[in-house]
């Protein structure tokens, strides 16, 4: 393979949404899956969210085990995956927790056009990557895989999510789904509309079903 093999990761309520409204984040998980998360987080070398995710969550996105995070650096590896985002209007905040903590790599893919002001706005605090008039998954891939990493997880949001798996490029995704309903149209989904390859004709294949306490782990391989 000469892209990333791309894991997407999320967790949602039984009426498919990722948040509520509110301005507080809404757990969707519980804490036997935030370890399986972090396994899974520890297995691979980059991890990958959309701005609007830094802004609203402000996620650090780090390996939280000590021996996780050991065992990744007795492998000649960093204590943490390289951090990845997507922006194209260029607002971030340099002082957010997906730049100012962990001693890794974190590198923004943006437009040409946004390049120049978020170079300057982010000097010190991460890569900044033009790729041309818009940023397409594909090129976001080619970057990486040309900077050494083999398997990247996409941790959303849904717009994230969504520009991924109509692209095609999805190996794998892991749908946690939590006990309850959210039942608001101005909260976001774990997908926006749009043109998927995985529709009623192109069944995925489920590779397993998992109980996690009270929630339940779908992974599904899109064939």
């Amino acid at each position: 393979m000469t892209r990333p093999y791309v894991l997407l990761s999320v967790a949602a309520s039984l009426d498919g949404y990722i948040d509520d409204a509110t301005s507080e984040r809404l757990l969707l998980s519980n804490d036997e899956d935030f370890d399986r998360v972090d396994e899974v987080r520890a297995g691979v070398d980059a991890i990958l969210v959309g701005a609007n995710t830094i802004r609203a969550d402000n996620p650090r996105l780090m390996v939280r085990s000590d021996e996780r995070r050991e065992k990744r650096e007795a492998d000649g590896r960093t204590a943490t995956p390289i951090k990845v985002t997507i922006t194209t209007s260029g607002d971030l905040d340099p002082n957010a927790k997906f730049f100012a903590t962990g001693e890794v790599d974190k590198i923004v893919y943006t437009t040409d056009a946004a390049t120049p002001g978020l170079t300057d706005r982010l000097a010190g605090s991460a890569t900044v990557v033009g790729l041309g008039e818009t940023v397409t998954p594909g090129a976001v891939l080619d970057d990486l895989a040309a900077r050494g990493v083999q398997r990247l997880m996409v941790e959303g949001g849904g717009t994230i999510h969504t520009m991924f798996l109509t692209a095609g490029l999805a190996d794998e995704l892991h749908l946690v789904f939590a006990p309850f309903f959210v039942g608001d149209d101005n909260a976001p989904r774990f997908v926006n509309p749009g043109n998927f390859p995985q529709d009623p004709s192109h069944r995925m294949k489920l590779a397993e079903t998992r109980q996690i306490g009270d929630c339940v782990l779908l992974r599904y391989l899109p064939r």
